[in-house]
């Protein structure tokens, strides 16, 4: 009998003990809470100045610029007529806008392109065995740091007409005088001079500081391989350039079709500020500029400086475009060879 009770004890199902309730979770004390907050929220309070900043003198003044260019607004009044997009239309038919846009793109072409290739030829300079090299590179950014007024009035004296000394070197090599204010192109070449003048040092510095990252392991293998200094250049440092590159073309566009002050500094008429007797080096912001403060026609030129910010923007993304797409090709023949 105990041994069949035993055994019918046996198979009789098992019942599971109840499982102990989940321990509470301890509450947090309140520096621990803000312990949470603060790993939570700080990296959002620490760029939130940048965007605060931006949001005031980028973002706000970009987008009422845009509002006020469908209006038809004196500078001095507080409320404007309502015209939508009569503003766009008559920028698109006037004339003198097309010859700001044309000299525009021409000061900039003369000025970024050579800019570019002698930056690069200076970092290759600097990037060499020199004595002083702190020296040297602080030198090559004067110009940057010097005042740009100082430098468009002895600019505007250097390319004067009659007295300049430009024209005093052509002189004695035999060539005539030119007039660099009255001829069109002689102002578009002379206002370049002023531009790459000031910023070839500056991109010389990005380059160069863009030569010091490369590692110097690929330069002593290529030495070993038996390649030259020119064929090192060539094939080593300008295809690892090509980020760097990329930036400093995108930033010369941005800057090079907003110029302002060379232009207005080299008028030799004082007070003027259209660019010439004739426009002939008259440049989109100049433009802008003579429309809202001597016409005061504020909503006009708040179109103005909206197509000119989509016209940098289409030039800019296709000048990335252009670069990467070179850099991608560079970088597959690299990979084939």
């Amino acid at each position: 009998m105990t041994s069949s009770v035993d055994t019918d004890a046996e198979r009789a199902p098992s019942r599971a003990a109840p499982a102990p309730p989940p321990p509470h979770a301890p509450r947090l004390t309140w520096r621990q809470r803000l312990s949470v907050a603060d790993a939570k929220w700080s990296p959002y309070l620490y760029v939130a100045p940048f965007f605060v900043v931006f949001g005031v003198v980028g973002l706000f003044p970009l987008l009422y610029t845009a509002y006020l260019s469908l209006f038809d607004r004196e500078l001095l009044d507080l409320e404007g007529t309502w015209v939508g997009i009569a503003n766009y239309v008559t920028l698109l038919g006037d004339a003198q806008f097309w010859n700001a846009l044309v000299n525009t793109i021409s000061i900039f072409l003369l000025s970024t392109i050579p800019q570019i290739i002698v930056a690069i030829a200076i970092a290759a300079l600097l990037n060499t065995r020199l004595r002083a090299p702190t020296g040297w590179r602080v030198g090559v950014l004067l110009p940057y740091v010097a005042s740009l007024v100082a430098l468009g009035i002895i600019f505007a004296n250097l390319f004067g007409p009659n007295y300049g000394l430009v024209n005093g070197v052509l002189e004695m090599l035999g060539f005539e005088r030119i007039d660099w204010q009255a001829n069109r192109f002689a102002s578009h070449v002379a206002i370049a001079v002023m531009v790459n003048w000031r910023w070839t040092g500056y991109n010389a510095l990005i380059v160069l500081a863009a030569m010091k990252a490369i590692p110097n392991e690929m330069h002593e293998a290529a030495v070993i391989d038996g390649a030259g200094a020119v064929r090192r250049f060539f094939s080593i440092t300008l295809p690892l350039l090509r980020p760097t590159l990329i930036f400093v073309v995108i930033t010369s566009t941005i800057g090079g079709l907003q110029i302002f002050t060379e232009p207005k500094l080299f008028d030799a008429m004082p007070g003027s500020n259209n660019g010439g007797s004739s426009g002939q080096f008259q440049t989109v912001t100049l433009y802008m500029y003579q429309t809202a403060f001597e016409t005061q026609n504020l909503g006009y030129a708040s179109a103005i400086a909206w197509v000119l910010f989509l016209i940098i923007i289409v030039i800019a993304v296709a000048n990335f475009l252009l670069t990467r797409r070179i850099a991608s090709s560079g970088v597959a023949e690299d990979g084939a060879r």
